[in-house]
């Protein structure tokens, strides 16, 4: 009787050596087609809601993003106010990734333009340029979301104020 609880003693333990792990990570991505991967990993920031709080040329705008943030090596790094035609009105530099703040709102100002004029809000990602869903509107008339081609004012990446860092 001995010999048999030994040998189911010495196999328990050989089979718990051999099938345990001290590595208790869940891997985030598991149980996800190659698609859906490259999507979360790879994706674009996306405005989701833009409100707009003060008064003539001294506005400040709350924009709420939506987008993939890993941390410091993928992150959004800002959102920027623009005219019609490309030009850049106002630009908020975020200084840190938002991980686990998804989505997430910002606000940023003063925003110098009048009531009427209509603008896009766009949000930028350090390493997938510039998302298609922005807001347009204007104070006046309200801002609602709107497909824009990525390309739109692309050289407004090289433009300052621009991000120094990331903090975290």
């Amino acid at each position: 009787m001995k010999l048999s609880i030994s040998s189911f003693l010495i196999l328990l333990v050989l089979w718990m050596t051999c099938c345990s792990s001290t590595d208790n990570t869940v891997d985030p991505n598991f149980g996800m087609e190659e698609e859906e991967m490259q999507e979360t990993t790879e994706g674009v920031a996306e405005v989701t809601d833009v409100s707009v709080s003060g008064g003539a040329n001294q506005y400040t705008f709350s924009v709420t993003i939506s987008s993939p943030d890993l941390g410091c090596n993928q992150y959004t790094d800002w959102w920027e106010v623009i005219d019609l035609d490309g030009n850049l009105l106002y630009r908020r530099i975020l200084a840190h990734s938002h991980v686990n703040e998804q989505p997430f709102t910002r606000a940023g100002g003063p925003v110098a333009i009048s009531e009427d004029t209509e603008v896009y809000i766009r949000a930028h990602m350090n390493t997938t340029s510039y998302g298609s869903k922005v807001f347009k509107g204007s104070v006046s008339n309200g801002f609602s979301s709107e497909d824009l081609d990525v390309e739109f004012a692309k050289s407004l990446e090289e433009t300052d104020p621009l991000p120094t860092g990331c903090a975290f």
